[in-house]
């Protein structure tokens, strides 16, 4: 990996860390004035982010991912400072927690899609996969930390603290940022042209392009019938079957650790073959894994169960994100990676919600059995697309 490329990764996951301390912090402040408020905070983050997402990465590839990061690490930085203060002298009133989710929403759109540029323009195309599995094992592991860490931290020092926390992240990816330089421009956008034009020019290339129209329908089916299983449905099952907290603790541990051991050797040695069919063969091993823990009689079941769900979850993730980037034009990669997070956030928002009701009016254990078919379908499905199946990560030089 080149040098420039390990320096931002170090400063992305320092600033994600951060934002898992804050996230929770916010969750956990706002939990104590009820679930209404709770769901309002959460809303507040997401609505504004899925809103504001292509205009977001419209702005990216007119003006530079880099540019665009510095501007939202600055703000946040802003943010952050003034929200340790105002709950530090006020407390966490509802009303701050709403209008802090709206400012992390609003900056997400806009870095999001400029963060997730960022690989392709550091590192050359024969490079992408691993980089992303890099960057995805690393996301894992502080997504697993960040938890117990933002618990700790709102312990200590309550959301004020962990809003410090969160601006000193912000502080040193603002100073990575300003050493590390993309390898390559971004081509300028016309002059003149309106930036609503520019994301829907985004959204015409991504839903026109015969390997990245499918990629991105997997990416949302991905979000909508599997993301889902593990945070929302595999509580309840172990409480309809008496698993214990403990034993579903230790099945999102094999999830993770699943995933951890696909991306782990993708960033060692590289794509596993053709990245279209290995993400749709990802998608069916995690249905089969999904059906298993549906049936899963004991804890050991369930607990094997997770482990097919992350060694689905991890093929199918390091290799249709390497996928989507190499294919993107160079004109449109923050567009194209704003349309890869739309797909990954407006089918959660809603699938959490109807998975969710469907469970308390037919079951838990009949809803799980619907996932499980709906993801193993459109992995099938996929295969069926010869764009997809034939297509290569790396489409030509660096």
């Amino acid at each position: 990996m080149p040098r420039a490329y390990l320096v931002w990764l170090s400063g992305a996951l320092a600033s994600l860390a951060g934002d898992s301390v804050l996230y929770f912090a916010l969750g956990w402040a706002a939990s104590a004035h009820g679930g209404a408020v709770a769901g309002i905070v959460l809303t507040a983050i997401v609505l504004p982010r899925v809103a504001l997402l292509l205009v977001g990465g419209a702005i990216g590839d007119r003006l530079g991912a880099r540019r665009v990061m510095i501007a939202g690490d600055a703000v946040m930085i802003a943010v952050s400072v003034l929200l340790a203060a105002l709950a530090h002298r006020l407390g966490a009133e509802p009303w701050l927690l709403i209008g802090a989710g709206v400012a992390v929403g609003c900056v997400d759109a806009f870095y999001l899609p400029a963060s997730g540029s960022m690989p392709r323009r550091l590192v050359g195309k024969e490079q992408l996969p691993r980089a992303l599995a890099l960057r995805q094992v690393g996301a894992q592991v502080v997504t697993v930390g960040g938890g117990p860490l933002g618990g700790v931290l709102v312990g200590v020092a309550g959301l004020a603290g962990a809003a410090l926390v969160d601006a000193v992240t912000f502080v040193v990816v603002l100073a990575v940022l300003i050493v590390v330089r993309p390898r390559q421009d971004v081509p300028a956008a016309p002059a003149g042209k309106h930036v609503l034009r520019e994301a829907a020019d985004g959204v015409r290339v991504g839903l026109g392009d015969a390997v990245l129209r499918p990629g991105l329908l997997l990416v949302g089916a991905a979000a909508g019938f599997l993301l889902p299983v593990v945070p929302l449905l595999l509580p309840l099952l172990a409480r309809d079957r008496g698993w214990g907290v403990g034993v579903a603790g230790l099945v999102v541990s094999a999830q993770g650790a699943g995933m951890i051991a696909i991306t782990l050797g993708v960033a060692r040695r590289g794509p596993l073959g053709r990245p279209g069919t290995l993400a749709a063969c990802g998608l069916t091993v995690a249905g089969s894994g999904v059906l298993a823990l549906a049936v899963a009689p004991a804890g050991g079941a369930a607990l094997a169960a997770g482990l097919v769900i992350g060694l689905g979850n991890g093929l199918f993730a390091s290799h249709i994100g390497p996928l989507i980037a190499t294919v993107a034009p160079e004109s449109h990669l923050s567009r194209i990676q704003a349309l890869l997070v739309l797909a990954q956030s407006l089918p959660l928002l809603v699938m959490n919600n109807a998975l969710g009701s469907l469970a308390d009016l037919a079951g838990t254990t009949l809803t799980v059995v619907v996932c499980a078919t709906a993801v193993t379908g459109t992995g099938l499905l996929a295969l069926l697309s010869r764009p997809l199946r034939t297509a290569h990560a790396v489409t030509g030089p660096a």
